[in-house]
């Protein structure tokens, strides 16, 4: 049975954990470029940030309690969920490219943001689940964690508070860069961006999936 250790050790172990966690969530990725766009416009933020990291929490804790084994058992799931990502990340490409190429006022390019509070919170947990380097992360910290030994469930909790501060970053990062975002022309270079972000990330993928 698991069990907190009232010690240094476990606060060793959360340090550890805060630290990897934020090494390897620390990127603008795919939910990150997906989080700055529908913040920026304010639509369901909290709500979004909230899915995310309840995601990152849950799945965190099961790879400590076991998701490698059940990825040991179906193999095939890994590539099942590549190939999945590589659809969904090329089709967010194309409509972000299509957004970054049109003459479109700020206000007009806003509407692109998912509108509906439940087509949010199913982009963002596409984003998140659809994403194998999600589930690479996940597998290198319930890997790590097991080296702590009593200390496992504390590394974890890291884990998790790293994700939290990161996804925290995001939101207050787009509220920040919102009055910027009148010029229509910064609208466009976001898009720009975001479509090269995941048109990159899927090629990557795609080039893993054939290797």
């Amino acid at each position: 049975m698991f069990t907190f250790a009232s010690s240094s050790a476990a606060l060793t172990a959360w340090a550890s954990g805060t630290a990897t966690g934020l090494g390897l969530f620390a990127v603008v990725g795919a939910q990150s470029a997906f989080i700055l766009r529908q913040g920026l416009v304010r639509a369901h933020l909290f709500s979004i940030l909230a899915i995310c990291a309840l995601l990152d929490g849950i799945f965190i804790f099961s790879s400590v309690w076991g998701l490698q084994a059940v990825v040991s058992w179906f193999p095939w799931l890994t590539h099942v969920i590549l190939w999945f990502g590589v659809v969904f990340l090329a089709w967010y490409a194309l409509q972000s490219a299509r957004r970054a190429i049109r003459t479109q006022g700020g206000l007009h390019a806003a509407q692109h943001a998912v509108p509906s509070r439940t087509g949010a919170l199913l982009a963002a947990a596409g984003f998140t689940l659809l994403n194998p380097h999600f589930w690479l992360d996940i597998m290198v910290l319930g890997s790590l964690a097991h080296s702590f030994d009593d200390e496992r469930l504390a590394f974890a909790a890291g884990a998790v508070t790293a994700s939290v501060l990161w996804l925290l970053v995001l939101g207050a990062g787009s509220r920040l860069f919102a009055p910027y975002f009148l010029n229509p022309r910064a609208w466009r270079i976001l898009d720009g961006a975001i479509a090269l972000i995941m048109a990159t990330l899927a090629i990557r993928l795609a080039l893993d999936g054939l290797a």
